[in-house]
Order: C-alpha cells, then structure tokens, then sequence
C-alpha cells in the first residue's frame, strides 16, 4: 500500500504554493510518496487555464494569479480549508485511478467530511465541486474543487472547502463561472469547528478514499 505524506504549509501566499507545487510535480519519479498540502492563502483570486477574465467583475485590488488547474475563477482566503493532492495516478501499487474516478473520490471525501459535521451536501452534474442539498442554502456551493493532471498522471492543485471566511469577495465574481452562484461557508450553518481540526478530518477522508 502506497504512503501519502501529509504537509502543513502553514499560511502562505498562492504565488509560493504554486511554485512549490509545480517544482514538486516536476521532480517527483515512480518512487516519491504522493502528498497532501494543508494550507491557507491570503486573499487572492485565481483562474484556470480555460478561464474567462471577465468572470472577475470587479477585483477590489485583490490580486488575481492566472494558473495551469482546470475550472474558471475561484476565490481563496485564510478560514479555507485548502488541501492540494500531488498524486500519482498510474503508480503501480495504487488504483491507476482515471481521472473522473479521481475527482469523484476528492468530492466524496468533502461529503463525508462535512456529514461529519450533520451537514447533507450534494455533487452537481457537469459542476465539479460540492453544493449544499436542503434547507436555505440549498444550491450554495461550500467547497470547490480544480486539478492539474499531467500527462504523466502526476496532478496537482486540489479542493478548498469554505469554513470561516469572509464570503463577499465571492460577490465579485462569477464563482466557477456561474452567474449569481451563492457560496456558503460552515460558520454560517451554524458549524463552529476549528480550521485545522476541519483540514485533519479532510485529509484523512482523502487518504481513506485515495490510498491504494
């Protein structure tokens, strides 16, 4: 059974982790242990490869980091659980996972995380990320989710799960694309949980699901 070895990166802005993550997928081989970044990022908004600029409608001089991980725009700040897998798929003692049986082990990992918490979310057809299922935030997305899968299989980037932040920075902007597409946190459904207890529970959702 593969190991997968679990960093806290502590805070540190996007621009460093995303340094550190492509250098990491650059020299990794068949022997390097995959990995799990716990981190938090000041505020900054971020693009995919494919993403339309003018989904930021306006920045309020936050800055915005254009990177190579699939999705449109999405928003970062301390009080985000944010946990990047640098994985690889077709290592030969794990599951030589796909990629869509990738993702959907990333969301069932944030599904059982915050049923944890007695919080009933759900997936969204053609929408990668996770949305709340009932009650007065039905739709509201609380946790997003973009990857970069070389084609090598080695990946990078990963999921960030909304739990005590300042929400309206996503006001200003289409989330994921989505015009008027609410986000929600775990701090307003009434959940008061620590962040690093939230990123200890995630990741090992993540490991149990993505282990080989």
């Amino acid at each position: 059974m593969s190991t997968v070895t679990l960093l806290d990166r502590g805070i540190e802005s996007y621009a460093v982790t995303y340094a550190a993550m492509r250098e990491f997928t650059d020299q990794r081989n068949s022997a390097t242990p995959d990995a799990l970044w716990m981190v938090q990022h000041p505020s900054v908004f971020t693009l995919g490869l494919a993403a339309d600029p003018s989904h930021i409608l306006q920045s309020h001089q936050i800055p915005v980091v254009q990177t190579d991980r699939g999705g449109e725009v999405t928003y970062h700040a301390e009080g985000q659980a944010i946990l990047y897998l640098l994985f690889d798929l077709r290592r030969k003692d794990k599951k030589n996972l796909l990629p869509r049986e990738f993702v959907n082990a990333i969301e069932q990992a944030v599904i059982d995380t915050l049923a944890a918490y007695n919080l009933s979310t759900e997936r969204h057809a053609g929408a990668p990320g996770i949305y709340m299922a009932d009650g007065k935030h039905k739709g509201a997305k609380i946790a997003a989710l973009g990857l970069k899968i070389r084609g090598n299989g080695c990946t990078y980037h990963g999921v960030a799960l909304n739990v005590a932040m300042d929400l309206t920075p996503f006001t200003w902007i289409n989330p994921c694309g989505y015009e008027g597409l609410a986000t929600v946190d775990m701090q307003t459904l009434g959940v008061h949980a620590a962040l690093a207890e939230v990123q200890q529970k995630l990741a090992t959702s993540l490991i149990q699901h993505l282990q080989g």
